[in-house]
């Protein structure tokens, strides 16, 4: 393959910069157009550069071409400080990647914008129509044989369930994306087309920011058409169509943390001011949709999805679904929800029903198809395919839908050797084949590694409903682009993207998506919605911050005391076993430190690997992890980093993982955790706003610290290895006491002092009373009726009750007894707290908490 790179060497500082731009731009693979040029690729360099893109590099400003390089650089750091990400094969495993960005925009002129827009625009409208007629009408399209009903019944797209139910406005379609390629005679063809949850807005609207502020004298001058008013009109439409008005609360329905674009997806609910909420923060309740949130049940009156149709309610569609929400679809037949889009399209994204829309267009709209797509057939007719199976290097053989056990080939790729199996493929079950002709992708320019390329790329541009049988299309669009030598655009398989300028030589349009200036009055109650999911997820969230930094401490204690010179003794040694098995840092069949105090170190120190040996720590730090992943856009940037660190760094290196393993390794692990550990505990003290989420989030961290501590401190007492010299030092040890002890009572080792720095001091973060106290400031300010919050606070311990004398006093045997009762019923109360707390708060399971506002 011809490289697609022209050495930076050769620009020569002195020149024009539209001649150097000319000079270095790399030469497209024959047969391509060539959109920098304007024209059907021969495979030569020097061509003159189309007039969009000579403005574009006169307009370069200071540096010229020169400056490229250093704006690149402004690029991956503004991605970076903005956290733009997507995630590869939406793995839980695998780290979300930085989003792709190229530094060059599509310019896409006038002319050919008219033909796009006005193509995309009749195409949506005839999709609704089609829908329209399937599923209210007279199914006019199956009784003339527009559409095969084998293509349209027999697949998994068309929705029995919505069979007779007519959106408001009979607006079926609110938003369509049509995925666009030029072909070497320069016309612009639909390759493929979204009508479920097309995605790409927020995506696009980010690229947009980004490429637009690197080159804002071309921005201005080429009088580039904007994008607000377009997401304007799509809420304008949701809310003129909604059941309760202007007024109506909107969420955008997400599939999670671990869907390709959750990146955008959170992007978007905030542009358009909406809540972004997954199917478990949504309950269906006598036929209306309501909100979960901290402060009771919020009705929802519209649905932006990102949830194909068949995940989106697991009573009537597809029933292994954990995404959707049980009974949505038959609160959108009592007309209680509008949902956008309206399910039942799926079967319109076949690329099986593009080969008849030319006719369908002409019968449902009496006019003919203006975007033509790419000449395509379904194998389903009989002898249809008979022709084309003669030639299949020419085309491209697509699944009709997913279900059909293959991914979309290019047969042009693959050897002559491959054929006979794919022509029997496509005999055997000709039904699930469609055959759509090969198009050479067209090719746009690219700055990839310091120099000018060219890439393979398609225009994915949207449609969007006006409400009123109108329809727009966005001014814009997402360009994807192959990667390096490639001709087949994949986000996944590691393409990129582009911002695409539409140059209509119209007025810019100014509208924005910004309120309007807040009053006064407008701010009094005003509150962030916090949703239960978000809030159940930053409340295991702290109580898992907490589990990790006491494992790590207690990690750390056992080690220095295995590893130290002197003898621990028997008791202390039992009061260490046992912390160590309570924390589940070694395995349950390990040896008892006194037994084997190097078989325990051994089983400590091995736990600390991931693996199936992995302890308490390594689990509570995964767990960690997947909690902040729930709630990624509450946390910010080097709050989400340090946890990432946490969750990525490797306690032994795999190299000391042999039958000898060294302490001073482990040790030195725990370490660099703890640091990381304290920079999470720092951003969740000083860098969140205090609002309903983050006491979710204090008190979990509470409710974890009191059982934790409360635990470790009544073994200490039972065990009466406080008695001795070296459980009174690990017990102040672990409760990260021993210098504030040493300030004030020097070398004296008695209970009195110990039990009211540890229990009483209202000034120690670590003292349960403090906690405790702490505890009970967070549940008084949790919202919800005074009734129920008392209820949590009768659940809560009070150290108001706890008084010294009785807590130093002992028994006839020697025994704490008022000490241990009292903290036995400390952490049984954190516990039935930490349940009262789901039910009340996230699963909404006691009825006097719940405010079901009205329409």
């Amino acid at each position: 393959m011809m490289s697609d790179l022209f050495p930076q060497d050769n620009i020569q500082p002195g020149d024009d910069a539209v001649e150097r731009a000319r000079t270095a731009a790399a030469a497209v693979l024959p047969g391509h157009w060539d959109e920098l040029r304007g024209c059907v690729s021969t495979g030569q360099t020097g061509t003159p550069l189309a007039p969009l893109w000579e403005q574009f590099f006169r307009l370069l400003g200071a540096g010229g071409l020169q400056s490229l390089a250093a704006r690149q650089q402004q690029l991956l750091q503004q991605i970076h400080d903005d956290g733009v990400t997507y995630n590869v094969h939406a793995d839980a495993a695998q780290a979300a990647r930085a989003w792709s960005v190229d530094l060059f925009p599509l310019l896409v002129d006038a002319d050919a914008w008219k033909q796009i827009s006005a193509g995309a625009a009749q195409r949506a409208a005839l999709l609704n129509a089609i829908l329209a007629d399937l599923y209210t009408g007279p199914q006019r399209t199956l009784r003339q044989g527009l559409l095969p009903p084998a293509l349209v019944q027999g697949h998994p797209g068309y929705l029995r369930a919505v069979h007779g139910y007519a959106p408001p406005g009979n607006i079926w379609l609110h938003l369509a994306a049509f995925d666009l390629a030029r072909g070497p005679d320069g016309v612009w063809r639909v390759v493929n087309q979204r009508v479920q949850a097309p995605s790409g807005l927020g995506y696009l609207l980010e690229n947009r920011i980004l490429v637009s502020r690197l080159f804002p004298e071309a921005f201005g001058q080429l009088k580039v058409q904007r994008l607000a008013a377009s997401y304007r009109l799509l809420m304008d439409t949701l809310l003129r169509l909604s059941p309760a008005g202007a007024g109506s609360r909107v969420v955008l329905l997400t599939p999670g943390p671990y869907s390709e674009t959750y990146f955008e997806q959170v992007y978007l609910a905030r542009y358009l001011g909406i809540t972004l909420a997954e199917g478990s923060d949504l309950t269906v309740r006598e036929d209306r949709l309501y909100l979960k949130t901290l402060r009771g049940l919020e009705p929802v009156h519209v649905v932006l999805r990102r949830l194909d149709d068949s995940f989106c309610d697991p009573l009537e569609l597809r029933p292994d679904s954990m995404l959707g929400v049980p009974g949505l679809l038959q609160a959108v037949r009592a007309g209680q929800v509008l949902l956008a889009n309206a399910l039942g399209a799926g079967f319109l994204e076949s690329p099986a029903v593009q080969g008849f829309l030319p006719k369908l267009c002409e019968a449902l709209r009496g006019e003919e198809l203006k975007l033509p797509s790419l000449p395509t057939w379904w194998c389903g007719e009989p002898g249809v395919c008979q022709a084309p199976l003669d030639d299949l290097r020419a085309w491209v053989v697509k699944p009709v839908h997913a279900d059909c056990g293959f991914e979309p080939t290019v047969m042009a790729s693959l050897d002559f050797g491959q054929l006979p199996a794919w022509r029997e493929r496509v005999m055997s079950d000709p039904a699930c084949v469609t055959l759509q002709q090969y198009l050479p992708l067209p090719h746009v320019p690219v700055w990839s590694e310091g120099r000018m390329a060219a890439r393979a790329a398609m225009f994915r541009v949207y449609a969007l409903a006006d409400g009123q049988g109108g329809w727009r299309v966005l001014p814009g669009g997402l360009v994807r682009t192959a990667p390096r030598g490639g001709n087949t655009v994949s986000m996944q398989r590691g393409g990129s993207s582009q911002d695409a300028w539409i140059i209509t030589g119209d007025a810019v349009d100014d509208s924005t998506l910004l309120p309007a200036p807040m009053r006064p009055q407008d701010l009094v109650n005003h509150h962030r919605v916090v949703t239960s999911r978000a809030a159940e997820n930053l409340f295991w969230l702290g109580r898992y911050c907490e589990r990790a930094e006491y494992g790590a401490r207690l990690a750390r204690i056992a080690l220095r005391a295995l590893s130290g010179d002197d003898d621990i003794g028997p008791a202390a040694g039992a009061m260490l076993d046992a912390w160590c098995r309570s924390a589940g840092l070694i395995a349950r069949e390990a040896p008892a430190l006194g037994d084997n105090p190097q078989g325990f170190e051994h089983c400590l120190i091995r736990a600390l690997s991931p693996g199936p040996h992995a302890g308490g720590l390594v689990q509570s730090l995964r767990a960690l992890g997947d909690a902040a992943a729930q709630v990624r856009e509450r946390l910010g940037g080097d709050h989400r980093q340090w946890i990432a660190s946490a969750t990525a760094l490797e306690l032994m290196p795999v190299a000391a993982r042999r039958d000898d393993l060294p302490s001073a390794q482990a040790l030195r692990g725990l370490e660099q955790l703890t640091e990381i550990l304290s920079a999470i505990t720092g951003a969740q003290t000083d860098r969140m706003t205090r609002d309903d989420g983050w006491r979710l989030l204090s008190i979990g961290r509470h409710i974890e610290r009191l059982t934790l501590l409360g635990e470790a401190l009544g073994v200490a007492f039972q065990s009466r290895a406080v008695h001795g010299d070296s459980g009174f030092n690990l017990l102040l040890a672990l409760f990260d006491s021993t210098i504030t002890y040493r300030a004030l009572y020097q070398k004296r080792q008695e209970i009195p002092p110990l039990l009211d720095l540890l229990m009483l001091d209202r000034e120690n973060p670590r003292a349960l009373g403090w906690v405790a106290q702490t505890l009970r400031a967070r549940l008084a300010k949790l919202p919800g009726e005074a009734a129920g919050r008392q209820e949590l606070l009768a659940l809560a311990p009070d150290p108001d009750d706890w008084q010294l004398p009785a807590l130093c006093t002992q028994d006839p045997h020697g025994q704490y007894a008022w000490l241990e009762l009292t903290l036995t019923q400390s952490v049984d109360k954190a516990r039935r707290l930490s349940d009262d707390i789901s039910r009340r708060y996230f699963a909404h399971a006691q009825a006097p908490e719940r405010t079901l506002g009205g329409y």
